[in-house]
Parts: C-alpha cells; structure tokens; sequence
C-alpha cells in the first residue's frame, strides 16, 4: 500500500533557483528508502517537502492520505502528528533529561500524563538507554543523544520517519549502531524509514531502495538491493 505519492512536483525558491523538477516518486508503506545527491542536488528539499518544512510549488506531494501542496498552515500539525524527523543536530533539549525530552514530544499534544509515561518508556527501551532516563543531554556521547532522538521521533508511533543525515556529527562504529536502530525499527514496527545521506558505505552495506537526485531530477531508482554505487556520493563523507 502506498504511504507516499509525489507527482509532477516542482520547488522552485524565490530566487529563482529550481530545487526540485518534475519528480515522480511513489514509496510504500514499511518500505526503507535512502535519498542520495550531492550537495545541493535537491534530496534535502524533497525531504522536508514530506514534513512540509517546504511547500511545493507545483504538483503532488501526498503524505499519509494528506496533500501536502494544498495543506494550510493552521493544519500543519495534523500531518506531522503522523511523522518522526530525526536530523544530523539531534536537537535536544539541553535543560531536560532523556525522559523528558522524549516525553515533551507528547505533551506538545496535549496527552495526558498517565499516557505518556509508557509511550516514552517503551521508545526509550526501544533505542537502548532504558538505564539513562534520568540523564541529561551533556552526560551522554553523540550517538546516545541520537538515540534519544530517535525515541523522541518514534514514540507517537509515526506512520513515516524521516531522517535527514543523522549519521553525518557520528563516528563509523556509532553510526552502525544507529542503522541497526532504524533498520529493527523499520522491520520491527512497520515503520517507512526515508534517510537523506552522503554515507556511501552506509548505503553500500545496507542493500536497501535508494533515490539519487542531481539537479532537482530523480535520475536513479533502485530496488532493494539493486543499487551498486554511484558517482554522486563516492567522493562523499
């Protein structure tokens, strides 16, 4: 079943440059996806087009049932109720601990205590931190505080998570780490993960769907398992 449907879609900034053009893409749900590009080949923008962090200027971008292009503003939160977004900062809140960093996430709609507290248990255990609930962000390594990241994303049970370089400030060890973290999210709870990287030994390992996009066009789509490297992220890091 399809959980995301791009048409015909363009985003061109005010400047005049055209990010994306004429993108045609459909991703199913539970599927893990990697977009891949060089810099400034549009993945990014692509991506936030599916959290809408960017509108579209033209054409179709359905996320989950929801238009993305025709949404207003006033509804946004409707459509990212349904998503997870992981990012390469992890974006913590310094003066909150594990707990509660993941928990603000929840609290943020208006769920009521009782709710929370096993919502954010279960996707703290589900990163590996159970024993550093109480911790606050300056006492855990880097891949930790994305793993608290990643509970945060995950606890709402997002239809979709999108990650957008969240191995690029981590180590290679670490950054395994976090894969295998999404990969068993991906496969455990049914979730469609799509990652925007430049880790091509990331991409090359996993053997999962990926994108390319150069130029604000789709010029590469491989199957699981099909992909056996491109130009676009050989000289990457």
């Amino acid at each position: 079943m399809k959980l995301i449907e791009v048409s015909n879609c363009y985003k061109v900034y005010k400047n005049g440059t055209t990010a994306v053009a004429d993108l045609n893409v459909t991703i199913d749900k539970g599927e893990f996806v990697f977009v891949i590009g060089s810099t400034g080949s549009g993945k990014s923008t692509f991506i936030k087009m599916l959290y809408r962090e960017e509108k579209p200027t033209k054409g179709i971008v359905n996320v989950g049932g929801i238009n993305v292009a025709k949404l207003r503003n006033s509804k946004v939160y409707k459509l990212r109720r349904k998503i997870g977004v992981v990012f390469q900062d992890f974006k913590l809140l310094p003066k909150l601990t594990v707990y509660e960093n993941v928990a603000f996430a929840l609290e943020s709609l208006g769920m009521e205590a009782r709710q929370i507290r096993p919502k954010v248990l279960k996707a703290i255990e589900n990163v590996g931190l159970k024993e550093k609930t109480r911790n606050f962000p300056s006492q855990l390594s880097g891949g930790e505080q994305q793993r608290v990241a990643i509970a945060r994303a995950i606890v709402n049970n997002p239809k979709l998570l999108i990650c957008d370089e969240p191995t690029g400030n981590l180590d290679p060890d670490t950054s395994k780490e976090i894969m295998k973290i999404l990969e068993r999210i991906s496969e455990e709870l049914g979730t469609t993960v799509i990652m925007a990287t430049h880790d091509r030994d990331i991409v090359n390992r996993m053997k999962k769907r990926v994108l390319i996009i150069e130029n604000g066009v789709l010029v590469g789509d491989y199957l699981k398992g099909s992909y056996k490297g491109h130009e676009s992220i050989k000289n990457s890091n």
